[in-house]
């Protein structure tokens, strides 16, 4: 009997599966991470709804972009660490070339999160839902722009270094590569330094219209690159223009007009020239005491000239910057003219002709009698006529 006791430990390692120990710490490993992903699942669900509830950008944009590297870590860290017990039964090299693919993926996944933060925090620093008044979208993107560019540089360079190359090599190499580099991509710096004077200078934004008098240029700004501005026209054609265009060119931002023009002039016949001196005083009046025109800008309304049909006067006020609403401002004004000049029994010139007879016709056709008119007679009648 005891000798049976003795063999037992033996007989249970011999069955399959049972003296294979690291196949359960496996197992073991891979359930811990379905576990521990699920729970860390719940945690974040329940922390985005409480930094739902306020306007603090930071707690929802560190929740948004924690979501999927912390899903993506507990799963990689748990398959590694399955892994590093397999290779220990297997290769021991394995186990070093494991190694440094866990640092090289804690680098890439901690890089990945920030780059998500910054890409939160951009979105939300121009949305008015987080701040009652919301940074420049140009602003925003070109310090998002930069350090992005800036983490991705230093986890590439982190990368290097821990796999044992020599970032300072790399670095005198760069710099040796970047005047060929610099000589072969010229246009793209060209580009590139236009970008960087569009987001200094900021002669324009998103969302500005503007246009340029140089080259067949005009429509909305939608985005402002690096390399590339996307313009939308106003028949919605989108227009790609390298950022170096800007540099030679000259750009009208109608979009920062401060006031728009009403500058018209308006003719009336000759033969109303009589009233010419009351209808610009009751036009004058009418614009100084309307609403939609500004007083504090030039108002002027004078008789201005004598055209080939008519006497003119023109009408010269600001008005609101809104293009649309300009032109219903536009429109009152000159059916309000045009009621004054009728209220003064006046006409609205167009152009006209007169046609004056020499006398001789007319003593032809008096010689000619009440008879039958002669085939001069006639001819001068449908000229009368």
């Amino acid at each position: 009997m005891n000798d049976l006791l003795e063999q037992l430990p033996e007989q249970i390692e011999q069955l399959p599966l049972i003296g294979e120990y690291w196949i359960y710490q496996v197992f073991a490993v891979v359930f811990s991470a379905l576990v521990l992903a699920y729970i860390v699942k719940r945690v974040l669900d329940h922390v985005q709804r409480r930094a739902e509830r306020t306007r603090n950008i930071w707690d929802d944009a560190l929740v948004d972009a924690a979501r999927r590297p912390a899903w993506v870590m507990i799963w990689s860290m748990g398959l590694m660490w399955a892994a590093r017990i397999t290779a220990v039964q297997m290769d021991q090299a394995l186990e070093q070339v494991l190694d440094q693919i866990q640092r090289v993926l804690l680098i890439v996944l901690l890089a990945w999160f920030l780059l998500r933060l910054m890409q939160q925090i951009e979105r939300r620093l121009v949305d008015p839902r987080y701040r009652d008044k919301p940074a420049d979208q140009t602003t925003v993107s070109a310090i998002g722009k930069l350090l992005r560019a800036s983490v991705v540089i230093t986890a590439a360079l982190v990368i290097l270094q821990s796999l044992g190359y020599s970032v300072s090599g790399v670095l005198a190499f760069g710099g040796i590569g970047g005047l060929a580099v610099g000589f072969a991509a010229k246009d793209l710096l060209a580009n590139f330094f236009g970008g960087l004077m569009v987001y200094l200078d900021r002669p324009f934004v998103v969302g500005n219209w503007v246009r340029s008098p140089d080259r067949n240029i005009e429509g909305t700004v939608e985005h402002i690159g690096w390399r590339l501005t996307r313009i939308r026209t106003f028949d919605k054609r989108p227009l790609y223009i390298p950022n170096a265009i800007f540099n030679n060119i000259v750009v009208e931002n109608p979009s920062r007009m401060t006031h728009r023009r009403i500058y018209e002039h308006i003719g009336i016949r000759y033969a109303d020239i009589g009233r010419m001196e009351q209808i610009v005083a009751d036009v004058r009046q009418m614009l100084q005491g309307h609403e939609d025109i500004d007083q504090d800008q030039t108002l002027m309304v004078f008789f201005d000239r004598c055209s080939p049909s008519s006497v003119d006067f023109f009408i010269y006020c600001f008005t609101t910057p809104v293009w649309a609403e300009f032109h219903r401002v536009k429109e009152d004004v000159l059916l309000k003219i045009l009621d004054i000049i009728e209220s003064h029994e006046a006409q609205v010139a167009f152009p006209t002709s007169t046609l004056h007879l020499p006398d001789a016709l007319a003593l032809r056709r008096a010689q000619a009698g009440e008879g039958e008119p002669g085939p001069e007679t006639r001819s001068e009648q449908a000229v009368d006529a």
